[in-house]
Parts: C-alpha cells; structure tokens; sequence
C-alpha cells in the first residue's frame, strides 16, 4: 500500500470514471486501475462496484475512502508541520471565505499578504458556509473566513471581529426620524434578502425576529445573490436591505446618506478563522489573522472592546490580563 494508491481512489470517487480519474492523476487508465485492483487484493475489499455506471463505491469502499482521505490529509499536515518548524512561509494555502464578506474584506489586506510572502501559493473560493465546512473537513481547503460560531466539535475557530449590521434604506421609506432604528419599524414587504444558504439571510430572521411574507400586491419576488445587488436593488426599485459594515467602505457619499443605525442591542456577526482541528500549520494562520487584524479600520477594532463572559457582570471571574477588563468597570467592580 501506498499513498499515490489512496490518491487514486479518491480520484476514482470524485469523478466516479476511471479514465477521467486516470487523466487528472497523470497516469493511463491502465495504471491507475491496476494500482487499484493491487490495494483491493491487499485489503481484501472490494472498494468499487465496476457494473454500475457511473462507478460507485461499495458500502465498504466508502468507509476506506473516507480513511484514505484522512491519510493523506495527515500526510499533507506532516510535511507542512516540518515548514512550520523550519520557519517557512511557502507551498500553498487554500482559503474559503463567503460572499457576503469576500468582496470587503480581501481587498483590504490580500494584497499586502502576498506580498510579504511571495513564496506562499494563495489560493481563494468564495463559497457558502456549508460548502467551506465541508471543504475544509475533506481537505480540499485549509482554513475559511466566514462567522462564527459554528458549533462544531471538528472545527477549530479563531475570532477576528465583530462586523455591525446597518439598514440601507431609500428615500421613500417611511421610517422614523429617530437617529436609531428599530427592526419592527421596517415594512417587511419592503425587505430585499439574500438567496437561501447564505448565512446572512438567517442573521437577518433572526435579529429582526421576522417571519417575511409577501403581499400578493407584489409582483417582484427576488432573492440576491450578492450584497451589492440588494444595494442596487434599493437604489434603482427603492425598499430597504441589511449590510454588514465592512459593505459601507464601497458605497459612495450620496449612497452613505441611506445608511441607518439599529437601536441597541445592534445586532451584530462575529467573523473568525476556521481550520480542522488537527490542522498543523499554526504559523501560517498566524500571519494570516495578523496581517487581517492590522487592515481591519480602526473604528471597527474599538467597537469590538466589549466582554465576551457569559454575565458580563460577573467580570472578577475574568483573568486579570483580559483586555476586555477596562470597558466593563461600570457593570461590576473588578475583585482580583
């Protein structure tokens, strides 16, 4: 047994067809299938059913499949763990961040990133949340950008910042003049939203405590699937749309005067780093995160000072060097 044998069938899995597996793996239909036929006699497993097509692992060929790509994920971790103790910042490393943040948050320090270090091959998917996770639990990707938390055992996350969320609304909306918001003065037949499996979509439920329905007036329904369509959307068809805060960074001045504050408590996402757990290449994230957390706007950066404790008030339960310390004496005296 070898690990270009586990490679294989994993190819054969993904493509489901040997000589399409065969292509991507480099090698002749002939060789890759002898190369599987040997670790089937090896393990005395059949791990493809070869009648069906297109081809299918059989029940147990799934299990091995599942420990083959665990190996070679190990395999992968061990020679990265080795650049980590070197102190090299190169090969490759694959983010997988969402949409609702991606066009805000990479340009603001991807650039910079690369550059420091340019022997890193730095490869982006801008994807769902459900679609990160899985990636990142096969070993298609190394670590996600998107919000926490996930409640995932698997998973280890890495908080950056807390990203406040705005009303942008048009002009034609009759809200109150009060400089705050709040959720239930929105008309919710107004309300334009992200498409299904974005996660936005459900923060947004969730804070407004909403359950939207649509007038049967109506004769637009439409679900974005980018933020900067809901934008355009009350711009050019007016209503009202939620954004996260980093959105604002590209709306022009006259687009900046739609822009409403909720009232407190603002609803707000936490945006974080995600790797497997078992992930070995700690300085590289490292970086990362630093190189994140010194482009992030300062504004943003205080507004995060808040005590992230369970009863906030119960701060003499904090360590004494808890950075969150200082913004919470007027809840509680602290008690060293």
């Amino acid at each position: 047994m070898n690990l270009q044998q586990l490679e294989y069938i994993i190819a054969v899995d993904k493509h489901r067809h040997f000589v399409t597996a065969a292509k991507n793996c480099f090698v002749t239909q002939a060789t890759l299938s002898m190369m599987i036929k040997k670790l089937e006699e090896e393990l005395q497993i059949k791990i493809f059913d070869r009648t069906k097509q297109p081809v299918k692992p059989t029940k147990e060929g799934e299990q091995i499949i599942q420990q083959a790509r665990q190996i070679l994920l190990q395999s992968t971790f061990l020679k990265d763990f080795a650049k980590d103790l070197r102190g090299e910042i190169t090969g490759e490393l694959r983010i997988g961040i969402i949409p609702t943040l991606a066009p805000y948050l990479l340009p603001v320090f991807i650039k910079s990133f690369s550059e420091k270090y340019p022997h890193l091959k730095i490869f982006i998917k801008e994807i769902l949340t459900d679609d990160i996770v899985s990636k990142i639990k096969n070993g298609d990707l190394d670590v996600g950008l998107l919000s926490i938390p996930l409640h995932d055992t698997q998973l280890t996350e890495i908080p950056l910042f807390q990203e406040e969320f705005f009303a942008y609304a048009s002009e034609t909306e009759n809200l109150s003049p009060k400089k705050y918001l709040l959720p239930k003065e929105m008309d919710m037949h107004h309300l334009w939203l992200m498409e299904e499996g974005h996660c936005l979509r459900n923060q947004v439920f969730n804070f407004c405590e909403l359950t939207k329905t649509k007038s049967d007036n109506d004769n637009v329904h439409y679900e974005a699937g980018s933020i900067e369509t809901l934008i355009n959307l009350v711009d050019k068809h007016k209503g009202i749309t939620i954004i996260p805060e980093m959105a604002i960074l590209n709306l022009n001045p006259d687009q900046k005067k739609n822009i409403r504050e909720f009232a407190s408590p603002k609803p707000t996402r936490e945006i974080g780093l995600v790797m497997n757990n078992s992930f070995s290449r700690k300085a590289i994230i490292e970086k990362l995160k630093e190189e994140i957390m010194i482009n992030i706007p300062s504004e943003m950066l205080e507004k995060n000072k808040v005590c992230r404790a369970e009863n906030p008030t119960d701060c003499y339960k904090c360590e004494p060097d808890c950075p969150y310390r200082t913004n919470i004496l007027s809840l509680n005296p602290i008690k060293n």
